[in-house]
Formats: structure tokens, C-alpha cells, sequence
């Protein structure tokens, strides 16, 4: 299908920028709050515009579809249990799988865990079905179009005012985000913040266009949990959410899934281009246990959630929907328990003292 070269050469893009801009949800949450650093958060909403700008127009226009989704206590609790487990985990929906091609083995322990988690949602799902819920809302159909950009490009807006005011109060000034031009090649890297968000947004916009839909990172993964269990003999098969043939179908015939595996192919050439492929066998218990741990919390959460950052949070929100924002403010939440719980485990060293003002 034409569809599956497209989503294989925009996952590739994606994997490229991802790892030469360093460009990932986890550590840019975590910087915020440790060291009071805002520049990853503001690329994220230098993304979002950016995007939205592109979307709105094609979703009002019914040249592409959108996710509008539920937002209720099932949705806001996976969102928090994402946000902790990405922060144990150490990687995000679309971190994951780059830091898996740039040659990161611990985080290979997270993907299984979120292979897991999301597996283990399949068990449960129809448990969640009658939790409360406002049900799906799409501002734009309640505002139009232009309205509901200019309220998402001003709620961005604030994302970035209050992220420099928090990094003004703490260091006086702003940190430049971007990379030495001298120092960066086009191949190699490193690319600047600002770059990665606006090749991002461009593959955002390539997932609207060529797939029909946003871009989606975890509904891809029961398929490969299932696959894996069932592949070690589980009865996978009889589960009631596998009836009806759905574990017959093959992953590369899944969009989603290959431009996973582009995202991994392209972090992969990446990490080749710039020299630093350099995977290692030596993880250790605390290291092991936590990834896998924060995987299946991101698993299970991201099904419960409509998604992870990247189909959850980017892709509601740039849909219109006000699911992406509720997953932005729980997922918010629950990654600041995660970094708490991150300094008690000792898997960070204490943050920097604040300068006495």
C-alpha cells in the first residue's frame, strides 16, 4: 500500500531529528524541574504551533482525519502513570525507539515493559469502559477553526512565558537553545532545539497528509506484545480482545508499526553518522528493574490515555481535541512524581543549588 513507504520515510525523518536534535519529552521535563531549564519545553510548543497551523485548516477543510477522543478518569489517570513511568523509564513514546536505534540497550528493557503494559491492557480493557467521563470535545467544532488555533496558539503561548520566567528567576537569564554552527554538520549533528521541532512538525504534518491521521507512536504496541506472548506459547488467541482475527494481522502491514521501525532505522543512521553507536551489555539491577518497571506503566497508561506524548499529547492537541490537553497537564503531573522518585532511587545526582537572590 502507498501508505507504508510514507509512513517508513517520515519515521525515518523522524528517527534523523529526533537523535541529532536530542529532541525528547523525558529530559526536557525533567531539566524544567530539576534545573529550572526551559529550552527542550519551549521547542515542544514551538512544535505544537507549528503544527497546528498546518492541521487545523486540513481537519476543517475534511482533508484528513482527527483524534478526538474521551477525556475522563480513566484518560487522566494513564496519563499520570505515563508520565511517572517515562521518568523511571528514561524515555518517552518517540524517545524510546530512538535512544533504542542510537544504541541504548536499557532502553530495549523499556520497550519490553511498554510491550507488557500495553499487552496487559488488552486483558482489562472493558473494566475501564464505565469509568466517568466528559466524552470526546473538539474545540474546533465548538469554537471553528481560526478560534480554536488562536486559543491553542496562546495557551502555547503561556507554556513558553512561564517556562522562561521560571528559568529568568532561577539563572537571570535565558538559555540559548541551539548548538554551535561550527560544531554541527548536516549529516552528523547536532542540530539545534528549534531545527529538530520544526523537521518534527514537518513530519506531523507528512502523517496528516499521506496517513490520513496524526502521528501515533504506542496503538502499535499490543500488536507486538500479543505477537511476542504468542510466540512463547501464550494463549494469546483466545483472549477476548484478540477475537475476530486481529492478532492475524502482520505488523509491517501496520502503519504505525513501520514508521516505528523507520523512527529506529533513522535514529540508527543517525547515530552512525555522527560516530557515537556504541552499545553496551553492562546495565545494572536498579537500571534494569526501573526500565522495565517505567515501561509498563507507559504501556498500560498510554492505552488508558489515547496515547502517549505523541499520539496522546501532540496528536489531540493538534486534532483540536481537549483530550491532548488534559493529557498534557496529568502527564505533567505524574513526570514530576517520576523525577521525585527518580532522586530517591539515586538514579540522579542532587539537583544544582538555586543562586541566593
Amino acid at each position: 500500500a502507498p501508505r507504508l513507504p510514507a509512513a517508513a520515510l517520515l519515521g525515518v525523518a523522524a528517527g534523523v531529528a529526533l537523535y541529532h536534535a536530542s529532541f525528547g519529552f523525558t529530559g526536557a521535563w525533567r531539566r524544567l524541574q530539576r534545573e529550572r531549564r526551559g529550552a527542550g519545553v519551549r521547542a515542544q510548543a514551538l512544535l505544537l504551533a507549528v503544527l497546528c497551523t498546518a492541521s487545523f485548516p486540513l481537519i476543517a477543510s475534511g482533508q484528513t482525519g482527527a483524534w478526538v477522543f474521551p477525556v475522563g478518569l480513566a484518560s487522566v489517570l494513564g496519563a499520570a502513570m505515563f508520565g511517572l513511568g517515562m521518568q523511571l523509564g528514561g524515555g518517552c513514546g518517540s524517545g524510546t525507539l530512538f535512544t533504542i536505534g542510537g544504541g541504548s540497550t536499557r532502553m530495549a528493557l523499556t520497550l519490553f515493559g511498554f510491550l507488557m503494559g500495553s499487552l496487559a491492557w488488552t486483558v482489562s480493557a472493558g473494566w475501564w469502559a464505565d469509568w466517568p467521563s466528559l466524552g470526546a470535545v473538539s474545540i474546533m467544532r465548538h469554537w471553528g477553526a481560526p478560534a480554536a488555533w488562536a486559543a491553542t496558539l496562546l495557551a502555547l503561548g503561556a507554556v513558553v512565558w512561564a517556562s522562561r520566567r521560571i528559568e529568568i528567576r532561577a539563572h537571570g537569564a535565558v538559555e540559548i537553545n541551539g548548538v554551535d554552527p561550527a560544531g554541527s554538520r548536516l549529516f552528523a549533528g547536532p542540530w539545534s532545539l528549534t531545527v529538530g521541532a520544526l523537521i518534527l512538525a514537518a513530519v506531523g504534518v507528512g502523517c496528516f497528509l499521506a496517513l490520513g491521521r496524526p502521528w501515533g507512536v504506542t496503538a502499535a504496541y499490543p500488536l507486538w506484545g500479543a505477537k511476542l506472548a504468542e510466540a512463547v506459547g501464550a494463549p494469546v488467541g483466545q483472549w477476548a480482545y484478540w477475537s475476530g482475527g486481529r492478532l492475524e494481522q502482520s505488523i509491517f502491514a501496520d502503519a504505525t508499526s513501520v514508521m516505528n521501525f523507520g523512527i529506529m532505522l533513522g535514529a540508527l543512521a543517525a547515530s552512525g553518522a555522527a560516530g557515537r553507536f556504541a552499545p553496551t551489555l553492562r546495565l545494572g539491577f536498579r537500571d534494569a528493574w526501573t526500565a522495565i518497571l517505567g515501561g509498563l506503566l507507559m504501556g498500560y497508561g498510554a492505552r488508558l490515555a489515547h496515547g502517549c506524548n505523541i499520539g496522546g499529547l501532540i496528536g489531540g492537541v493538534a486534532s483540536g481535541s481537549l483530550h491532548g490537553w488534559s493529557w498534557l497537564l496529568f502527564g505533567a503531573l505524574g513526570s514530576v512524581a517520576g523525577v521525585w522518585a527518580r532522586q530517591r532511587l539515586g538514579m540522579d545526582p542532587p539537583p544544582p543549588p538555586r543562586a541566593a537572590r
